[in-house]
């Protein structure tokens, strides 16, 4: 149980009674608490993190309404997490329909109450669609909540997963703003994670915060955040301000690309209770999946209407621009979609008062009128930036124009390798090893480094659900090469058939995926981990939703072992084996062969075996950062590589399955 006389609230009376209202909000809690998956999407790291983007969602909302311009979030030295804005702050008076208790109470403790609470309500929000601030209450040990509103502060706080430790009441005067003009206004939330709930562990990584942050202050122009960890003596405030907005989200991740040209575009339109705008710009990369969409501050990552409405006008802009000037011949094919988004990065960010998200995790938008909306504003605003930006324009056709000839050249190649396919029979590939199961949740492919390595691992296996497939070397880095080059690639052309499910963002099919684990196994060695990032590259950039469903692993080979009482104990890397010397220290050590010089027993014990082996489980839940680090990685901006490698190297989190 956390101290609360170290974090400024007034003693806690527990011995008060609380009526019919407060037993129904706790009953819903109850229910958060007995099924947290249901509402936070897991009870590992990113649920845990999911606690923190409910509570900042509400002072972004703050923002969105124009109330609040800067955030402050500190990691506390005991755990807990502290949020605090400088909105309006919770309103505090009595709430219309929950009878003795007030409006804050009730954002505090009722699922989805959000910003619900009358003439103070938001007419955009993020968290307001959300599932609350108040499934933060239920799955937290302690919450303690302070509002400044009417030059007044008011303090309440919560334990036990959401029972009234104390009801809202005044405790003295607002603090005046920083230039003493007024007193304060704004609400501060702390809350400590439930162990019991969270058994993965409740420790916050402050590098996950930041990404969002930046990413929500490159939604909210002008929004001030500033993140702080007390755990690090070492650490220093980060602040993250963009006044720019969308266009310095656009800057920032083409920054490890080449340009086509300086400029960014953009453009704005406002409907009848919803507005849009656009930021975009083209590089001279090959890649098509830089459309990145947006609704009230949430990262639709699946798209939705807006993304939607965006591509088809694009499409048609495009080459409606391009037979007018005669850059499109009469007898010429139309460029499809694919070959104009070739190198484009776009940020299409929408705010509606009344979003319709596909799912509780809120990735797909389905607002049809959103679509109209942003259709006739790319359909009037692009083509008027194309008037006033012929030379820009030009290269972006000409673009366009190539990667259409390399599209064409891959449609062939993609004929020719299905029809060899159906010649050689199943098109599988030849040195695929299957697994006998056909049921895809069961079925695990090992994408093994080396044929020797290969020939161990067929004989460990279980045959049963485990498919292996040896690649030769380094496979083709993706993220220098068009599509008609993939198809020149034999490991390339492996991986695919293997898969099953197509390939390219406009065929591939995760349904069809023939195993719902592929897992990358290669030596822990500068080389493994060099074929380890090229496939990732690959199935980002090419089967990005096989890793949105979570179906890409990445194998852990232990590099030492050593005998405890005749026992052999294995050791993932140099930070384990340290670890293991500080209680064992005239331990020795051996370091293990490479993956092609271990035995099948070996390499099942250590690597293999479901019962003991460790994976490390790829995820991409914000695209936008995602492509911005495969740039970064996969590249030709060496500086950016080396500055990222030093900055991430020794931050990896493992996954044991």
């Amino acid at each position: 149980m956390v101290d609360s006389s170290l974090h400024n609230g007034p003693t806690p009376n527990p011995g008060e009674s609380y009526g019919a209202a407060e037993i129904q909000v706790l009953e819903g809690l109850e229910a958060v608490r007995k099924r947290p998956g249901m509402y936070i999407g897991s009870t590992g790291p990113t649920g845990l993190h999911h606690l923190v983007w409910e509570v900042v969602d509400n002072a972004v909302d703050e923002a969105m309404a124009g109330y609040c311009d800067r955030i402050d979030v500190t990691i506390l030295e005991d755990g807990g997490v502290e949020v605090v804005d400088n909105g309006r702050g919770i309103p505090v008076d009595l709430h219309s329909k929950f009878e003795g208790l007030t409006a804050a109470e009730v954002v505090l403790t009722v699922l989805h109450a959000g910003g619900k609470f009358g003439d103070g309500g938001y007419k955009v929000s993020g968290g307001l669609h959300g599932v609350g601030v108040s499934v933060v209450n239920a799955l937290s040990v302690r919450v303690e909540v302070e509002i400044d509103r009417n030059g007044r502060r008011h303090f309440m706080s919560f334990h036990n997963g959401g029972e009234p430790h104390e009801k809202l009441r005044e405790i003295g005067d607002s603090p005046l703003k920083p230039d003493g003009s007024a007193p304060r206004t704004g609400t501060t939330v702390r809350f400590w994670p439930d162990p019991t709930i969270f058994k993965e562990g409740t420790e916050f990584r402050v590098q996950t915060l930041l990404e969002r942050f930046q990413m929500m202050a490159f939604l909210n122009a002008g929004l001030e955040f500033h993140t702080r960890d007390t755990r690090d003596a070492d650490f220093t405030e980060v602040v993250h301000r963009y006044d720019g907005g969308i266009r310095d989200f656009v800057r920032h991740l083409n920054a490890s690309k080449e340009a086509l040209f300086e400029q960014v575009g953009y453009f704005a339109e406002e409907g009848d209770a919803e507005w849009v705008e656009v930021a975009f710009a083209w590089n001279t990369g090959y890649q098509i999946d830089g459309v990145h969409s947006f609704a009230n501050g949430i990262n639709t990552i699946e798209g939705g209407m807006h993304e939607q409405g965006f591509r088809s006008a694009l499409t048609r802009t495009v080459n409606a621009y391009a037979r007018d000037k005669g850059l499109l011949k009469e007898k010429e094919e139309n460029l499809q979609g694919e070959d104009i988004r070739e190198g484009l990065t776009a940020i299409i960010a929408v705010r509606i008062s009344e979003p319709q998200f596909e799912g509780q995790t809120k990735s797909k938008l389905g607002n049809v009128s959103v679509r109209s909306l942003v259709e006739k504003a790319t359909n009037e605003k692009l083509r008027e930036w194309f008037e006033e930006n012929p030379r820009e324009a030009k290269a972006i056709l000409t673009k366009a124009t190539q990667a259409a000839k390399a599209r064409i050249a891959a449609t062939q190649a993609r004929q020719t390798i299905r029809r060899k396919s159906a010649l050689d029979g199943g098109g599988l590939p030849g040195k695929l090893a299957d697994c006998q199961s056909r049921d895809p949740a069961e079925s695990e492919l090992y994408i093994v480094e080396g044929n020797s390595a290969g020939g161990s691992a067929k004989e460990a296996r279980n045959p049963r659900t485990m498919a292996i497939l040896p690649i030769r070397g380094k496979i083709l880095n993706v993220e220098r090469a068009r599509i008609d080059r993939m198809f020149k690639n034999t490991e390339i052309i492996s991986l695919i058939q293997a898969i099953g499910a197509g390939f390219g963002e406009e065929e591939f099919d995760v349904a069809k995926a023939r195993y719902h684990k592929v897992v990358l196994l290669a030596d822990a060695d500068v080389d493994g981990s060099h074929i380890r990032t090229l496939l990732l590259t690959f199935f980002f950039r090419q089967m990005r939703p096989l890793v949105e469903a979570g179906y890409i692993y990445i194998a852990q080979p232990p590099l030492y072992s050593t005998v405890v009482n005749k026992a052999k104990i294995y050791l993932k890397d140099d930070p384990a084996r340290d670890a293991y010397v500080v209680d064992h220290p005239n331990a020795e050590f051996q370091r293990l062969k490479g993956l092609g010089e271990m035995d099948a027993k070996e390499l099942w014990e250590t690597t293999m075996n479901p019962e003991t082996r460790t994976l490390l489980q790829v995820t991409a839940e914000h695209a936008a950062i995602a492509d911005e680090v495969f740039s970064v990685l996969m590249g030709d901006d060496v500086e950016s590589r080396k500055q990222f490698i030093q900055t991430n190297a020794s931050d990896v989190r493992f996954l044991d399955i």
